[in-house]
Protein backbone atom coordinates (compact mmCIF):
# COMPACT_ATOMS: atom_id res chain seq x y z
CA UNK A 1 0.00 0.00 0.00
CA UNK A 2 1.89 3.12 -0.98
CA UNK A 3 2.09 5.82 2.01
CA UNK A 4 0.64 9.30 2.38
CA UNK A 5 4.22 10.46 0.96
CA UNK A 6 3.99 8.74 -2.05
CA UNK A 7 0.32 9.95 -2.06
CA UNK A 8 1.78 13.48 -2.04
CA UNK A 9 4.87 13.21 -4.31
CA UNK A 10 2.17 11.19 -7.18
CA UNK A 11 -0.11 14.11 -6.95
CA UNK A 12 2.45 16.74 -7.09
CA UNK A 13 3.51 15.14 -10.30
CA UNK A 14 0.21 14.90 -11.70
CA UNK A 15 -0.22 18.51 -10.80
CA UNK A 16 3.19 19.12 -12.75
CA UNK A 17 2.65 17.44 -15.83
CA UNK A 18 -1.00 17.26 -16.41
CA UNK A 19 -0.59 19.13 -20.04
CA UNK A 20 0.05 16.07 -21.03
CA UNK A 21 -3.15 13.81 -20.03
CA UNK A 22 -5.38 16.84 -21.25
CA UNK A 23 -3.48 16.75 -24.88
CA UNK A 24 -3.53 12.82 -25.07
CA UNK A 25 -7.30 12.99 -23.72
CA UNK A 26 -8.13 16.01 -26.54
CA UNK A 27 -6.30 13.45 -29.01
CA UNK A 28 -8.32 10.74 -28.52
CA UNK A 29 -11.66 11.67 -26.96
CA UNK A 30 -14.25 12.12 -29.35
CA UNK A 31 -16.04 14.86 -27.02
CA UNK A 32 -15.78 16.16 -23.91
CA UNK A 33 -17.00 13.45 -22.01
CA UNK A 34 -14.84 11.03 -23.57
CA UNK A 35 -11.99 13.39 -22.87
CA UNK A 36 -12.59 13.35 -18.96
CA UNK A 37 -13.60 9.73 -19.04
CA UNK A 38 -10.15 9.28 -20.60
CA UNK A 39 -8.30 11.47 -17.84
CA UNK A 40 -9.89 10.06 -14.96
CA UNK A 41 -8.90 6.82 -16.65
CA UNK A 42 -5.44 7.72 -17.05
CA UNK A 43 -4.79 9.18 -13.15
CA UNK A 44 -6.35 5.63 -12.10
CA UNK A 45 -3.72 3.80 -14.26
CA UNK A 46 -0.79 5.73 -13.41
CA UNK A 47 -1.85 5.36 -9.58
CA UNK A 48 -2.16 1.84 -10.16
CA UNK A 49 1.16 2.32 -11.17
CA UNK A 50 3.05 4.30 -9.62
CA UNK A 51 4.90 1.87 -7.17
CA UNK A 52 6.52 0.25 -10.63
CA UNK A 53 7.86 3.70 -11.47
CA UNK A 54 11.53 3.29 -11.51
CA UNK A 55 12.61 6.44 -12.36
CA UNK A 56 15.21 5.15 -15.22
CA UNK A 57 12.73 7.35 -17.80
CA UNK A 58 11.78 10.32 -16.89
CA UNK A 59 8.47 10.84 -14.77
CA UNK A 60 6.78 12.77 -18.18
CA UNK A 61 8.09 10.16 -20.25
CA UNK A 62 6.63 6.86 -18.26
CA UNK A 63 3.44 9.23 -17.93
CA UNK A 64 3.11 9.71 -21.75
CA UNK A 65 3.51 6.30 -21.99
CA UNK A 66 0.78 5.22 -19.17
CA UNK A 67 -1.68 7.73 -20.48
CA UNK A 68 -1.07 6.44 -24.49
CA UNK A 69 -1.84 2.93 -23.26
CA UNK A 70 -4.95 4.07 -21.76
CA UNK A 71 -6.14 5.78 -24.69
CA UNK A 72 -5.29 3.39 -26.96
CA UNK A 73 -7.26 1.15 -25.58
CA UNK A 74 -10.07 3.22 -24.87
CA UNK A 75 -9.67 3.93 -28.88
CA UNK A 76 -9.92 0.07 -29.81
CA UNK A 77 -13.07 -0.68 -27.09
CA UNK A 78 -14.80 1.97 -28.57
CA UNK A 79 -13.96 0.90 -32.39
CA UNK A 80 -15.19 -2.30 -31.23
CA UNK A 81 -18.78 -0.82 -29.86
CA UNK A 82 -18.76 1.50 -32.79
CA UNK A 83 -18.51 -1.60 -35.12
CA UNK A 84 -21.34 -3.37 -33.52
CA UNK A 85 -23.93 -0.55 -33.13
CA UNK A 86 -26.52 0.50 -35.71
CA UNK A 87 -24.85 2.90 -38.05
CA UNK A 88 -26.18 6.88 -37.17
CA UNK A 89 -27.57 7.16 -40.18
CA UNK A 90 -29.94 4.33 -40.45
CA UNK A 91 -31.30 5.31 -36.92
CA UNK A 92 -31.70 8.76 -38.43
CA UNK A 93 -28.97 10.93 -36.81
CA UNK A 94 -27.04 13.30 -38.59
CA UNK A 95 -23.40 13.19 -37.93
CA UNK A 96 -21.88 16.56 -37.11
CA UNK A 97 -18.95 17.80 -39.54
CA UNK A 98 -16.37 18.96 -36.32
CA UNK A 99 -16.57 19.35 -32.84
CA UNK A 100 -17.70 21.88 -31.37
CA UNK A 101 -14.62 22.71 -29.32
CA UNK A 102 -12.86 22.81 -32.52
CA UNK A 103 -14.93 25.87 -33.39
CA UNK A 104 -12.49 28.96 -31.93
CA UNK A 105 -9.27 27.36 -33.55
CA UNK A 106 -8.57 28.36 -36.72
CA UNK A 107 -8.65 26.90 -40.24
CA UNK A 108 -4.99 25.16 -40.37
CA UNK A 109 -5.20 23.83 -36.18
CA UNK A 110 -8.94 22.66 -36.93
CA UNK A 111 -7.02 20.86 -40.32
CA UNK A 112 -4.73 19.23 -38.25
CA UNK A 113 -6.89 18.14 -35.81
CA UNK A 114 -8.67 16.45 -38.23
CA UNK A 115 -5.69 14.74 -39.87
CA UNK A 116 -4.80 13.40 -36.78
CA UNK A 117 -7.61 11.57 -36.19
CA UNK A 118 -8.15 10.29 -39.27
CA UNK A 119 -4.38 7.78 -38.20
CA UNK A 120 -4.74 4.77 -36.35
CA UNK A 121 -4.05 4.73 -32.82
CA UNK A 122 -0.07 3.63 -32.91
CA UNK A 123 0.67 6.88 -35.88
CA UNK A 124 -1.51 8.81 -34.13
CA UNK A 125 0.36 8.50 -30.56
CA UNK A 126 3.75 9.02 -32.47
CA UNK A 127 2.56 12.00 -34.41
CA UNK A 128 1.45 13.72 -31.34
CA UNK A 129 4.40 13.05 -29.25
CA UNK A 130 6.06 14.36 -32.70
CA UNK A 131 4.19 17.83 -32.47
CA UNK A 132 5.13 18.21 -28.41
CA UNK A 133 8.61 18.26 -29.66
CA UNK A 134 9.60 14.92 -28.88
CA UNK A 135 12.98 13.71 -30.41
CA UNK A 136 12.53 10.15 -32.16
CA UNK A 137 14.15 9.00 -29.73
CA UNK A 138 12.61 9.70 -26.90
CA UNK A 139 9.29 8.31 -28.71
CA UNK A 140 10.70 5.74 -29.30
CA UNK A 141 11.29 5.11 -25.55
CA UNK A 142 7.81 6.03 -24.75
CA UNK A 143 6.15 3.62 -26.92
CA UNK A 144 8.80 1.03 -27.03
CA UNK A 145 10.02 1.16 -30.82
CA UNK A 146 13.32 2.17 -32.57
CA UNK A 147 14.15 5.71 -32.96
CA UNK A 148 14.68 4.36 -36.75
CA UNK A 149 11.07 3.06 -36.97
CA UNK A 150 9.82 6.25 -35.42
CA UNK A 151 11.45 8.51 -37.94
CA UNK A 152 10.09 6.02 -40.83
CA UNK A 153 6.96 6.48 -39.42
CA UNK A 154 6.26 10.07 -38.80
CA UNK A 155 7.84 10.72 -42.31
CA UNK A 156 5.75 8.47 -44.05
CA UNK A 157 2.81 10.45 -42.50
CA UNK A 158 4.33 13.93 -43.42
CA UNK A 159 4.40 12.74 -47.10
CA UNK A 160 1.03 11.37 -46.69
CA UNK A 161 -0.35 14.40 -45.67
CA UNK A 162 1.53 16.64 -47.72
CA UNK A 163 0.23 14.71 -51.10
CA UNK A 164 -3.13 15.27 -48.85
CA UNK A 165 -2.53 18.79 -49.04
CA UNK A 166 -1.59 18.69 -52.66
CA UNK A 167 -4.30 16.98 -54.24
CA UNK A 168 -6.49 19.05 -51.90
CA UNK A 169 -5.02 22.45 -52.99
CA UNK A 170 -4.67 21.08 -57.28
CA UNK A 171 -8.88 19.99 -56.43
CA UNK A 172 -9.35 24.08 -55.84
CA UNK A 173 -7.56 25.43 -58.66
Amino acid sequence: MPSSTDQERFLAQIEEYKRILYKVANAYGTNQDDRQDLVQDMVVQLWRSFDRFDGRAKFSTWMYRVAMNVAISAARSQTRRIQDALPLDEAGLEIPVEEPWLADEGDDLRLLHQMIGRLDELNRALIILYLDGYSHAEIGEIMGLSATNVSTRINRIKQRWQNDFDTAQTGQN
